[in-house]
C-alpha cells in the first residue's frame, strides 16, 4: 500500500504531528511523553527564536488516511556556518515498523535539503542541543527522561538498512547518590574555593530574575558547550525562552551557582526531580489535571531519581576542580530530599572532561544513542 507524505500546514495538523509519538508509544513502560504545550511552543515561529536562523518543514506519513509516521526537516544555517557543513537535520522522527514509511519520511527530508543546496542529511537532531537529539541504540529497557528521546529497537535497524552511518555518539549514566558527602570531596571543594577565591551562591527565584542569573546561566552554557558536536549558540531570544521554561520547573535548592572574587558566574548546575512517571500518567497533557501530576513529582511526592539537566563551567576554570563545589553543595541536599539516584543528560562519547566528572561516584552506563548521517545524492 502506498505511503503519502503531507506537509504540516495547519494548527490541527501540528497537534496531530505532536501527539503521534505519544499515541504510538501508549502503554510502553519506558517511553516518556513530551509535554504537548512545550512542543507547540517549539514549533511556534513567534516563540522559538531558532526560526530566525532555521528553515523548517514538518511532514506526516499517511497510509489509507491513517498517520503512520512523522518527521521534522531542519536546516540550521548558523550551525552549518559554524561547522562548515551543508546539512539538513531530521528530528521528531517516529514511525511504525515499516521500511516503506521510514524511507518515505527521510526521502522527504533529503528532498527538502537538496532543494536548498544541502549535501548531507543527519539526525535525529533538533533546532539546537536543547531539543531532543540522538537515537537510542542501547537501553531500550530503561525508563527515559523528560529531555531525551526514547525509540523502539527497530529504529536504528531501519537506519542501517537505509545506508545511514554513525556520525556521533552519546552515553548516559545512572549515578548512585552516596549516603553522605565524601570527606575527600569536601576537602577538594574547600581547597578549590580558597585557591581560586570562589564562593557558592544559592538564589531565590526573585533574586534570579532581579540579577538576571537565568540569562547568565545560559550564556555560561554557550561558553561551555560551544565546541561540542553540532552546537548552535543560543541567541538572547532563545535564552529568554529557556529561562522562562526551566525556572518554572526548578526547585532552587537544586540549583547551584559558583562565582569568582569579581562576582562573575564561572560555574553552575541545575537538576530537577524526575518527571518521567508523572508525564507517563498524564500522557504529556497538562490540562485538565496533568499539571497536578507534575507539581506533585516536583515538590510533594518525589521519585527516588533526579535528572541532572545542565552543568556548565567557564572554559578558563575547567580542569581546576570547580565541579567539586557543585557536588559539595548538592549531595547533602539530594539526601535530605530523599533522592537515591541521578540520571545524567546525554554526554558525548568523546567528551572525556564531562565523563571524568562522574568518576568518583558509583555509576552504571546504561544507555547509548547515536546521530546517523548519509550523503544526499
Amino acid at each position: 500500500m502506498s505511503i503519502s507524505i503531507r506537509r504540516v500546514e495547519s494548527k490541527a495538523e501540528l497537534k496531530r504531528f505532536i501527539r503521534f509519538a505519544n499515541n504510538l508509544y501508549k502503554g510502553n513502560n519506558y517511553y516518556v511523553p513530551a509535554i504537548v504545550i512545550d512542543d507547540l511552543a517549539t514549533f511556534d515561529k513567534r516563540e522559538n527564536g531558532a526560526y530566525d536562523f532555521c528553515d523548517v518543514e514538518l511532514y506526516l506519513a499517511y497510509r489509507e488516511g491513517e498517520i503512520v509516521g512523522r518527521v521534522a526537516a531542519i536546516i540550521n544555517h548558523k550551525a552549518n556556518e559554524r561547522w562548515d557543513v551543508r546539512q539538513v537535520r531530521f528530528g521528531w522522527f517516529d514511525f511504525i515498523d515499516d521500511i516503506e514509511v521510514s524511507t518515505a519520511l527521510l526521502d522527504a527530508v533529503s528532498a527538502f535539503g537538496k532543494a536548498r543546496g544541502m549535501n548531507q542529511i543527519v539526525g535525529p537532531l533538533g533546532f539546537t542541543d536543547f531539543d531532543p537529539e540522538g537515537m537510542l541504540v542501547e537501553g531500550f529497557d530503561r525508563l527515559s527522561t523528560m529531555a531525551l528521546i526514547y525509540n523502539h529497537p527497530y529504529y536504528p535497524e531501519h537506519m542501517q538498512r537505509l545506508g545511514y552511518t554513525k556520525q556521533a555518539g552519546w552515553v548516559e549514566f545512572r549515578i548512585t547518590i552516596p549516603d553522605h558527602t565524601p570527606e575527600r570531596l569536601s576537602r577538594i571543594a574547600q581547597m578549590v574555593m580558597e585557591r581560586y577565591n570562589l564562593k557558592i551562591r544559592k538564589l531565590s527565584r526573585r533574586q534570579i530574575k532581579r540579577e538576571r542569573y537565568g540569562q547568565k546561566f545560559f550564556e555560561l552554557i554557550n561558553q561551555t558547550y560551544c565546541d561540542l558536536y553540532g552546537y548552535s549558540l543560543l541567541t538572547p531570544k532563545q535564552i529568554d525562552r529557556y529561562v522562562d521554561l526551566y525556572l518554572s520547573l526548578i526547585d532552587t535548592r537544586m540549583l547551584t551557582f559558583v562565582e569568582n572574587d569579581k562576582g562573575e558566574l564561572i560555574a553552575a548546575g541545575a537538576s530537577i526531580p524526575s518527571l518521567s512517571k508523572a508525564l507517563q500518567r498524564c500522557n504529556g497533557e497538562i490540562l485538565p489535571f496533568g499539571w497536578w501530576h507534575l507539581l506533585k513529582s516536583m515538590f510533594f511526592k518525589r521519585e527516588e531519581t533526579l535528572d541532572l539537566l545542565l552543568i556548565g563551567v567557564r572554559p578558563d576554570y575547567q580542569n581546576c576542580g570547580v565541579n567539586s563545589l557543585m557536588f559539595y553543595d548538592l549531595i547533602d541536599r539530594y539526601i535530605k530530599l530523599g533522592f537515591k539516584y541521578a540520571e545524567t543528560n546525554a554526554l558525548l562519547e568523546t567528551n572525556n572532561k564531562i565523563q571524568d566528572m562522574w568518576r568518583p561516584f558509583e555509576k552504571e552506563l546504561h544507555k547509548r544513542r547515536w546521530v546517523f548521517g548519509k550523503e544526499i545524492l
